[in-house]
């Protein structure tokens, strides 16, 4: 039985009430629709990249989720890596967190407004600048994460008001009203996206009947340019980049479809049905080398589409499709060929990301979300339980595991984040930073 609560991308939510956990019996093996040449792990780039040490914008660089940091601590101590500082004052929501010039940022209810969030490195709040009325609709809460790029940070509020404010000290330099400007549609849970700065402009998804994706000048808020190639209702996924064979294409999911389009002019490319319970598209889709893995739960699985590029037209053709990985909204990774990423029925998986084998599937910690690094998953559960996890198809192997600190409101679903050395895990008002870098 399921009784669905809420949603949100930068995350969505939907709580699974009675669902037995899947033991590794049987492995459900994928649909092929046409063979896999190639397909390696490059992560797209999107503007919002950062330095070492920083973290731009959700999902991180490439939107891929994989952190190059290096030298982290290769198995915890009993209780967990050391607890350098705990940040109160978030707010409510399950936004995740980005990192760059020397600032903290997210996103959370506070008092009647949805609020950016600034702390330093050290967990000190340095500011908060009100973005509109805040969602209250159940559960309440910011979805989308901030995206900062250029010493300015960009967000959009579950009731579709886009901002862009100084990092340094949180004043307004725009704001775009989604609803009034485009005619954006906001759907079950609230708008979930998180805006992706490409080049010189911000591209977000406002689904209204004729502006299914825009770009805005990144400086001045100003249209550049609108796709109105379909009707379809939001979805909760955020976009990425696709540069591939000289068409650069930004890509998402609609609430009933993944598509396609042309960055430079707003032209739809393709578009490829995608259907699931309540229009919930939420994880981020997956780009690598011509091809495109997309992913949703409530059974509806996950397709790779190959991209196929010619006179500087664009098409998709599915490849194959699984039901077995039906990613809810803790996202899935690509790492060294293989998905990895959480069922919606709660048990880990992984992959073969050219054929769609399932290699293993496993309870772990239970359903949560996931980031990568140096070889390894880092997983929090919709309970706060955190585990390290070796990236690897010969199994689901916990290295670690520790509980983060009571007091946070609600299910624990803002993503981790590995940078500078650092694991960061939120749960509604409370950031936790913690020191995971090896000696």
């Amino acid at each position: 039985m399921l009784r669905i609560i809420g949603i949100l991308s930068g995350i969505v939510m939907v709580i699974c009430v009675a669902w037995g956990v899947l033991h590794l019996r049987g492995r459900p093996q994928a649909t092929p629709k046409a063979p896999l040449q190639t397909a390696a792990d490059a992560a797209p780039q999107s503007a919002a990249q950062g330095r070492a040490g920083e973290w731009h914008e959700w999902r991180g660089p490439g939107r891929a989720d994989r952190s190059s940091e290096t030298g982290l601590l290769k198995q915890w101590p009993e209780g967990g890596p050391k607890l350098l500082w705990t940040a109160k004052g978030c707010g409510e929501g399950f936004a995740s967190v980005v990192i760059g010039g020397g600032m903290i940022y997210t996103a959370g209810n506070l008092g009647e407004n949805s609020t950016v969030v600034a702390f330093d490195l050290n967990g000190q709040q340095k500011w908060t600048a009100p973005c509109g009325k805040a969602w209250t609709n159940g559960p309440g809460g910011t979805r989308g994460t901030p995206t900062y790029e250029g010493g300015r940070v960009y967000y959009e509020s579950p009731l579709g008001v886009v901002v862009c404010l100084d990092g340094k000290t949180g004043s307004q330099i725009w704001s775009v009203d989604l609803v009034n400007t485009f005619g954006a549609r906001n759907i079950t849970w609230g708008l979930s996206e998180s805006v992706l700065i490409d080049g010189n402009n911000l591209v977000c998804c406002p689904g209204g009947q004729s502006a299914t994706m825009v770009a805005l000048d990144k400086k001045t808020g100003k249209t550049v340019w609108v796709c109105n190639g379909t009707q379809d209702m939001p979805g909760y996924a955020s976009p990425i980049v696709a540069d591939y064979k000289g068409l650069r294409q930004i890509i998402t999911m609609t609430g009933q479809a993944a598509i396609g389009v042309n960055a430079k002019t707003g032209e739809l490319m393709w578009r490829h049905e995608h259907k699931t319970s309540y229009d919930a598209n939420i994880p981020t889709p997956i780009f690598s080398d011509g091809y495109l893995f997309i992913d949703s739960g409530y059974g509806a699985g996950g397709s790779l589409l190959q991209i196929d590029i010619v006179g500087g037209k664009a098409s998709a053709r599915e490849v194959w499709s699984t039901k077995a990985l039906d990613n809810h909204h803790g996202d899935v990774v690509l790492v060294d060929g293989c998905l990895y990423g959480c069922a919606m029925g709660g048990a880990w998986m992984c992959l073969d990301f050219k054929t769609g084998e399932v290699k293993y599937r496993d309870n772990g910690i239970g359903k949560g979300s996931v980031t990568y690094a140096e070889g390894r998953l880092y997983i929090m559960n919709e309970g706060g339980g955190v585990g390290l996890v070796a990236a690897s198809p010969q199994g689901h192997q916990v290295v670690s595991r520790f509980q983060i600190p009571q007091g946070g409101q609600g299910t624990t679903w803002a993503h981790p984040v590995v940078c500078g050395g650092r694991l960061y895990l939120r749960h509604g008002d409370f950031l936790y930073s913690y020191d995971i870098k090896g000696a």
